[in-house]
């Protein structure tokens, strides 16, 4: 677990005022700042790299008329043929929902895209978005309710991001070229400057260099016992709900660009 100053800039104008040491494991540290865009982009970055871990922000996104932004938090390695978990706030015009993406990269290449709607407004108020990635699997949570499990399918061929430390990221950029109905709603600078608020952080993880590629944590923490190798029956309650619910895309299921299924859909349960 981090316990160094925790926080540094890193892209475009910030308004901040942040360092702190990693909270305990599941107990946020209770800091606020925002993280202002006036023009292509702004961020922060963990200081540390981490190889395998628990991490999660408490994060209200931008209101109002967002469309064009994106407002990420994400891990990723440091190299040509990174590796990469993200989560992606997609902005929209003013009273449609936000759309939450998530992917995940290996090796450089991606196209593992899934897109809900949120069961609430993530403007309103602060809520929290979790990673839990360690050898089996990758977890994305949304206030403790899973919205994706991708596992470790290496047996199919499949790669799986396990010896690349990552840093911690999080930014709020402007992407009008794709974000909102692929491109078509561009952002109104008009409406600047659009703010991220946030409100405590957690990271539970393996620190290693960036050169590191193996952290000798196996059953050593607590996102490393049995239990936390695959969800247990509540949790596939709650995301079958998701999927069933608020699901709006999962390239699984998409005959257009896979004709045949990604070897690893059925094991993640998606088909």
């Amino acid at each position: 677990m981090a316990s160094h100053s925790l926080w540094s800039l890193s892209l475009g104008l910030l308004m901040f005022a942040a360092a702190a040491l990693a909270a305990a494991p599941k107990k946020a540290r209770e800091l606020m700042w925002d993280v202002v865009l006036f023009g292509l982009g702004t961020g922060f970055q963990s200081k540390g790299s981490y190889l395998f871990g628990h991490f999660s922000m408490h994060l209200k996104l931008v209101g109002g008329d967002s469309a064009g932004t994106v407002t990420a938090f994400y891990l990723s390695s440091q190299n040509s043929e990174h590796d990469e978990i993200d989560f992606e706030f997609l902005g929209n015009r003013t009273g449609q929902p936000y759309i939450l993406q998530t992917n995940v990269y290996t090796g450089g290449k991606g196209d593992k895209e899934q897109r809900i709607y949120l069961w609430f407004d993530p403007t309103k108020d602060f809520h929290t978005y979790s990673i839990l990635w360690n050898l089996y699997q990758i977890v994305f949570f949304v206030d403790d309710i899973p919205i994706r499990a991708f596992k470790n399918s290496k047996d199919l061929g499949v790669k799986f991001p396990f010896n690349q430390p990552m840093k911690l990221y999080s930014s709020l950029w402007n992407a009008d070229d794709w974000a909102t109905r692929g491109g078509l709603e561009k952002t109104d600078w008009s409406k600047a400057p659009f703010v991220a608020s946030y409100r405590g952080f957690h990271i539970d993880g393996c620190e290693a260099s960036v050169n590191a590629n193996i952290c000798d944590t196996q059953g050593k923490r607590w996102w490393d016992q049995k239990q936390f190798q695959d969800l247990d029956k509540f949790q596939w309650r709650r995301l079958r709900w998701v999927r069933s619910k608020y699901t709006i895309y999962n390239y699984c299921t998409d005959q257009t660009r896979y004709p045949t299924p990604p070897p690893e859909c059925k094991r993640d349960r998606d088909i």
